[in-house]
């Protein structure tokens, strides 16, 4: 699979996608770190990643979307280590990998997750 890293996932959680055979890519490591969070979501739909941010606001942008890709997991963590998120995103790449492959947001959370499928409308709501 294919991942974006927003500036709030760590570094090390990149490094460990890509330890398993995954294609991650950080938004620091190409100078994009102040790219604004639509430019930032065009560019993972262009490239076919999914996005993994700790920022709400990009559930918000793929529900406006209205297309089914790309994926978002939004990490809400009382602890927020690169540790405890590594170990959260690989539980669920292994229980939900055909999920995001299809579209969805999902919101991980200290008790598990909540994975919604997209497109979230067949029309979507005005911007």
């Amino acid at each position: 699979m294919k991942f974006l890293g927003d500036m709030g996932v760590s570094l090390s959680t990149v490094g460990a996608l890509r330890t398993a055979g995954h294609d991650a890519t950080y938004l620091r490591e190409h100078g994009l770190h102040k790219l604004p969070d639509p430019e930032i979501f065009q560019k993972a739909a262009q490239e076919g990643r999914i996005v993994l941010t700790f920022d709400l606001d990009f559930s918000a942008i793929a529900a406006r979307g209205g297309t089914a890709l790309p994926s978002v997991i939004i990490f809400r963590l009382s602890n927020a280590s690169p540790a405890s998120v590594n170990l959260r995103l690989f539980r669920l790449l292994a229980e939900r990998a055909a999920d995001l492959a299809a579209g969805a947001i999902v919101t991980v959370e200290d008790a598990g997750y909540r994975l919604r499928r997209l497109p979230l409308f067949k029309n979507p709501p005005p911007p």
